[in-house]
């Protein structure tokens, strides 16, 4: 990597499980930081950063305020609300006109036009418009969270969806703060224009990812196979719409499909340190808490 700089970098999405733990890494690594967020007070307290807000994705003129002053917005992508593409340009937009000269962008393994994972499409349009503004950037795709099969476990624990017997190489939440504040944190241009797909360190299987969230929680988890007609069926009957019914089952489909089937070494190649096996996860969701 490339010497540090001390220039300003703007963070969204600080209060969640990702923004939070880039931020915090970037203040091990003593980086003055702007940390965004809709309520600033829920903010974490960090050396060298300062509070900005109230700032939704979508207000294009509290989010020109709110990242006033910094020279890299990294930024974590909202909630898919059907308007997602729109929101995250508004705040790159934004970021334009106070002057930041680079973005580094979260977005997911898999990303395309006619991705399986209908999440995974506006990651692809978000992509194409960053690299359309000709700012500097850097995209990370990275793998699904090993964290969300807990998030998606029902109240008596159990996983179920079509995943088949497909793989994926899932990542913590950790891992991909320490490579997006290490590029963050780097003032060369060694990375600008680079997509980096960050993965765990091995391919597993929905079953195979489960027993091991099981054994290191200490819970009964287990992973419920279900066909694509089951699936529909369960989530139909409990009210939930189609939009949500094709996200859900979409991110099981690009499992088992092979969609997220990558393993890279990025994390290492990037950080210095291996990747971490989600058994060392230093956070599990609790159930049903996955949207």
């Amino acid at each position: 990597m490339g010497a540090h700089h001390n220039e300003t970098v703007a963070v969204t999405g600080v209060t969640g499980a990702l923004g939070s733990r880039i931020a915090a890494a970037l203040a091990e690594r003593e980086v003055p930081q702007l940390l965004v967020a809709r309520n600033p007070a829920a903010l974490p307290d960090l050396v060298g950063a300062q509070r900005r807000g109230p700032a939704e994705y979508a207000d294009a003129a509290a989010m020109r305020q709110a990242l006033d002053g910094a020279s890299t917005l990294i930024l974590i992508s909202g909630h898919p609300t059907g308007r997602r593409l729109e929101e995250h340009a508004t705040v790159v937009e934004a970021g334009l006109a106070v002057g930041v000269q680079r973005v580094l962008y979260v977005s997911l393994l898999g990303a395309g036009p006619v991705a399986t994972y209908r999440n995974a499409r506006d990651h692809w349009l978000t992509e194409q418009f960053i690299a359309g503004t000709r700012l500097r950037h850097t995209i990370f795709r990275a793998g699904f969270y090993g964290a969300t099969p807990a998030a998606l476990a029902d109240e008596n624990l159990v996983i179920r969806g079509p995943g088949g017997t497909g793989q994926a190489a899932f990542v913590t939440h950790g891992d991909i703060a320490a490579v997006v504040a290490a590029v963050a944190a780097d003032s060369s241009t060694e990375h600008d224009g680079a997509i980096l797909e960050i993965t765990g360190p091995e391919l597993l299987t929905l079953e195979q990812a489960v027993a091991k969230i099981a054994a290191a929680t200490g819970r009964p988890y287990r992973y419920h196979a279900e066909t694509l007609e089951e699936a529909f069926s369960s989530r139909w009957q409990q009210g939930i719409s189609g939009n949500q019914i094709e996200a859900w089952i979409s991110w099981y489909q690009a499992i088992a499909r092979g969609d997220v089937s990558a393993l890279t070494d990025v994390v290492e190649s990037v950080t210095g340190n291996p990747a971490t096996g989600i058994e060392r996860s230093d956070w599990w969701p609790e159930p049903n808490t996955s949207y």
